[in-house]
């Protein structure tokens, strides 16, 4: 069963990295970015020297939808009046252009700023227009204590052959948390949640920083749950889906020396840090 939030002990002084790793994560965009509004809901933000190019180009075809810029910000709508509709036009006027991230195929959910359902968005677009994700990761550690860690394959877009996290992945628009934790935990670990032990949401981490890899124009919002689980002696992951080098079984010394050095993930350094106390 999953158990409720809980502290792991006395939290230990915070390490010199960590307030460089936590202010890195709390960034302001690299250049202005105006309002993005879908069918009159605010979802997001935008680079507008990127939709401008959309614009002369005539990259969405007028009988499907609209792009306008306004005082308040940029207005995108699809003539049927759907949002998903509208900004997976967008999303592929994007693509065409070469300012998308990676094309995954996968659809995440689009928030307003109460909340609010709009509809779902190619995962690649959500970076350049500012978009709201959610991900999860698991923290797994062995019944001695060890910690299961993993290096990320080497033809990764995102931080190719750091270390991270047992598992870490987007939540889809199709997913609960718990579906998600359970979907991505099988995909890169090979693991089910069945045989995990004491299985625990630990807490969640906040990011909203200049998203880099999409030639500079994007920009990351996004909320990470993390969980904890035991994995028990003669269960150990087995990647499923080619996005993993290999895993790793650490003591927490060697964890604490490889986060000192930068080795982890930006993300699996501040999930990390929460999870020890810091």
């Amino acid at each position: 069963m999953l158990a409720s939030e809980a502290s792991i002990g006395t939290p230990a002084p915070a390490p010199a990295w960590l307030a460089t790793a936590r202010a890195h994560a709390q960034r302001a965009p690299l250049a202005a970015r105006d309002a993005l509004m879908v069918q009159g809901h605010v979802v997001g933000s935008v680079e507008s020297v990127v939709l401008e190019q959309i614009v002369q180009r005539g990259l969405i075809d007028p009988v499907f939808g609209a792009l306008q810029r306004a005082d308040d910000g940029w207005h995108l709508r699809s003539i049927q009046g759907d949002p998903t509709e509208a900004m997976n036009l967008l999303a592929a006027a994007l693509r065409r252009t070469g300012m998308c991230g990676p094309w995954r195929n996968e659809q995440l959910l689009v928030l307003d700023p109460s909340g609010e359902r709009v509809g779902t968005v190619e995962r690649g677009a959500v970076r350049p227009l500012g978009i709201a994700t959610c991900a999860v990761h698991l923290i797994g550690t062995a019944p001695d204590g060890r910690m299961w860690v993993q290096q990320r394959a080497f033809n990764k877009a995102n931080n190719p052959g750091m270390w991270d996290t047992l598992m870490g992945g987007m939540v889809s628009a199709a997913d609960s948390l718990r579906q998600a934790l359970e979907r991505e935990t099988w995909e890169e670990a090979g693991l089910r949640m069945a045989d995990l032990r004491d299985l625990r949401h630990g807490g969640h981490v906040d990011f909203a920083q200049p998203a880099e890899e999409e030639n500079n124009a994007g920009y990351m919002r996004e909320r990470i749950d993390w969980f904890a689980a035991t994995v028990p002696t003669g269960i150990e992951p087995a990647n499923q889906d080619g996005e993993v080098e290999r895993f790793e079984l650490w003591t927490t010394d060697v964890v604490h020396e490889h986060l000192a050095r930068g080795a982890f993930t930006p993300e699996a350094a501040l999930l990390l840090a929460d999870y020890f106390g810091w």
